[in-house]
C-alpha cells in the first residue's frame, strides 16, 4: 500500500479495526538516498503489518502514486454486527460520495467492499427471480442491511 507520508498513521488505524491484527516490522529512512526520497532520517518508510491473520505493507513512497477504485479489499462478514462494525470504523472520515452497494473509500483513499456472506449466496441463486430481487435491493444501498436483503430475496 503506497502512501505519500501516512503509512504508520494508516496502519494504526486499521490495525485497530481489525482482530488478530498486528504490527510486525518498521523500517525507517536513513541518510542514504535522501536526495532521491526527500525524507528526514528517521521518519518511517515502510511497515509490516496484519489484518486478520492476512499480511500486508505500506511504503511513505511520496505523492506520486494514489490510491483508486481500480482495486479494493473485501471483508467478508457473517452478520449485520460485523458489517456495522468495519461499515462505522472505515467510512469515519472518508469520502461518503464514494459509498455504493458495499463500497466506501476511507480517509485514506482505500477502497473497502463490506459484504454479508449471504449477499454472495443470494446473488449466486439459480433461481433468478430470487437472485434478480436481491440484486434490485442491494443496489438501492450503501451499507448492506442483511435483514432488508433478506426480505427482497424472500420476495
Amino acid at each position: 500500500m503506497w502512501f505519500d507520508d501516512h503509512a504508520e498513521e494508516a496502519v494504526t488505524f486499521y490495525t485497530g479495526i481489525f482482530q488478530n491484527s498486528k504490527i510486525t516490522k518498521i523500517s525507517r529512512y536513513g541518510e542514504a538516498g535522501k536526495e532521491f526520497h526527500g525524507k528526514e532520517p528517521g521518519t518511517v518508510m515502510a511497515i509490516s503489518f496484519e489484518l486478520n491473520g492476512q499480511p500486508f505493507s505500506a511504503l511513505n513512497g511520496g505523492p506520486m502514486f494514489k490510491f483508486n477504485e481500480a482495486i479494493s479489499f473485501q471483508i467478508d462478514c457473517a452478520t449485520q454486527e460485523e458489517v456495522d462494525h468495519y461499515w462505522s470504523r472505515l467510512s469515519a472520515g472518508g469520502d461518503e460520495q464514494a459509498q455504493q452497494c458495499g463500497w466506501l473509500k476511507d480517509k485514506y483513499g482505500v477502497s473497502w467492499q463490506i459484504v454479508p456472506s449471504v449477499l454472495i449466496e443470494m446473488l449466486g441463486d439459480a433461481d433468478t427471480v430470487k437472485s434478480q430481487r436481491a440484486m434490485t435491493a442491494m443496489l438501492q444501498m450503501k451499507k448492506f442491511d442483511i435483514a432488508a436483503l433478506k426480505r427482497a430475496y424472500a420476495g
